[in-house]
């Protein structure tokens, strides 16, 4: 009988079915985390795709903001050189209306001429980058805007009356506002005596008004 039992509590202790029940455990602790760790992935895994659908919504809503704020630049643009156009046209009605003002006696305006002309300068076009529309510099254009007069002197002593107009002309409103602040008028010529059909004494003489330039 104590063989037997000897027997069987030797059977029980038997190493090998150990490492069998040891090895079983260790294969079912793997598969567990195996199962945990191919979970985890695929959830990150759909994290990822999400995100990525995210992304791209997000990249053509981006889109079409540059797209907007592009038209909204040069829309601004437009508008900018339209009020430059409105506000800085050169409106020929005043200048005749200001000269009819200035009055020097025997002192008669012969000839008006304007001279008007422009400068292109071109620009750049504007730069999208990671951070979005960098502006460019928009085309510039100025004006460059000279008035010739022409005029006859018959006073008593031809000439005389010469810097009086000159003067006059300088001073008028009109001309004192829109002229260059400095050498606004400048004689630029001045004839000999000469006589009218009639005998009487005149000369010519010639001024030149200098406007500011104007940038539009």
């Amino acid at each position: 009988m104590n063989e037997a039992l000897a027997e069987e509590d030797l059977r029980r202790r038997d190493p090998v079915k150990r490492s069998i029940f040891i090895g079983i455990f260790l294969v079912g602790l793997s598969l567990v985390w195996f199962s945990s760790t191919w979970l985890e992935y695929k959830i990150i895994q759909q994290k990822n795709n999400q995100l990525e659908i995210e992304t791209s919504l997000h990249k053509d809503e981006f889109g079409v903001v540059l797209a907007n704020q592009k038209k909204i630049v040069d829309s601004q643009h437009r508008l900018m050189s339209l009020f430059q156009l409105n506000t800085n046209r050169f409106l020929q009605g005043n200048l005749l209306n200001a000269l009819q003002k200035v009055y020097v006696p025997n002192v008669q305006l012969v000839r008006v001429r304007l001279d008007q002309s422009f400068t292109y300068k071109q620009g750049t076009p504007d730069v999208t980058n990671a951070y979005g529309i960098s502006p460019g510099r928009p085309s510039l254009t100025t004006s460059h805007i000279v008035l010739t007069l022409d005029a006859k002197d018959s006073s008593p002593s031809p000439g005389d009356q010469v810097n009086r107009y000159k003067e006059a002309l300088a001073g008028q409103n009109y001309f004192k506002v829109s002229l260059s602040p400095t050498n606004a008028v400048k004689l630029i010529s001045l004839s000999s005596p000469q006589s009218s059909p009639g005998g009487k004494p005149y000369v010519l003489f010639t001024l030149e008004c200098q406007y500011p330039d104007k940038i539009r």
